[in-house]
């Protein structure tokens, strides 16, 4: 369990996707931390569901159901939230996901693939499919982003914004994904010097992999074990191992505490047990 930081406590953190298994953790985390978390997720039940394991433990915390690719529901979000804590300290842009129609089959495309009516090729991607990732991922951060950070101006602030191993080098098969993914790695640079005199610090944890609703078809078989797709990420992870949620904590400590990090800003921390280091010989 990671100490107290006593810089953290009655801050105010806002958590898009708080209901996921990554930011429902950190959630959690900063909540035990001593501060007021508001637990925004499109669906309210999954938000809740964090809220109430926070209350549970003593924390303090509020459930919003929000789509963070709708403007008004994010304004609608803010207003809670100014209303309930007064402010906001802390952005964590955690929304995000994939969609079956942004993703392809098979890693490669073979000219026989194209009349296999049996696979998705990067040809049977579908617009609304790569949109719906694309806009939930990259869109889905600018917009909380713009609306949350601008009574945060002049004030001390942090967004942090969840990219990914595929931001770097893209991931076969999640086009849509990586690309948007890559983008908020762009915008989190470009963020960060545009609000640094602003008193608004920005930047991005990027985990490796981790095992999460959206991405649990990818990596497991429905009788529990590992797809091949697994087997080939641990064999290019040194350490081995899937990440688990506790292991984005300390760095998430780290990056929102303006003691401890407070002349970083515009870089993407990875957390991935070695992947990005590790050229596979």
């Amino acid at each position: 369990m990671l100490p107290i930081n006593k810089n953290l406590q009655g801050k105010v953190a806002v958590i898009t996707g708080g209901g996921g298994v990554l930011c429902s953790c950190m959630a959690k985390e900063l909540a035990r931390q001593g501060m007021k978390v508001a637990v925004l997720n499109r669906t309210y039940e999954k938000a809740m569901k964090t809220v109430e394991e926070i209350l549970t433990q003593g924390g303090q915390a509020i459930a919003i159901e929000c789509d963070v690719v709708q403007v008004e529901s994010v304004k609608r979000a803010e207003e809670m939230v100014f209303n309930e804590y007064g402010r906001c300290d802390v952005l964590i842009n955690g929304a995000g996901g994939n969609h079956p129609n942004g993703v392809t089959t098979k890693e490669i495309v073979e000219k026989e693939d194209l009349t296999n009516g049996q696979l998705s090729t990067f040809f049977d991607l579908t617009l609304e499919g790569f949109s719906f990732v694309y806009n939930l991922n990259f869109i889905g951060t600018f917009i909380p982003t713009q609306i949350f950070s601008k009574r945060m101006i002049g004030n001390q602030g942090t967004i942090i914004n969840i990219s990914s191993m595929s931001a770097k080098s893209p991931m076969t098969k999640v086009p849509a994904y990586s690309a948007a993914k890559a983008g908020i790695e762009n915008f989190t640079k470009w963020l960060s010097v545009h609000m640094a005199e602003a008193g608004i610090r920005v930047n991005a944890i990027a985990p490796g992999f981790f095992l999460t609703k959206q991405n649990e078809a990818l990596l497991k078989n429905e009788d529990g074990t590992n797809t091949e797709r697994t087997e080939k990420i641990l064999a290019h992870t040194p350490m081995r191992r899937l990440g688990s949620p506790e292991d984005l904590l300390g760095t998430l400590l780290w990056l929102v505490d303006d003691q401890a990090s407070g002349f970083v800003t515009g870089i993407s921390v990875p957390v991935d047990g070695g992947f990005m280091a590790y050229s596979g010989v």
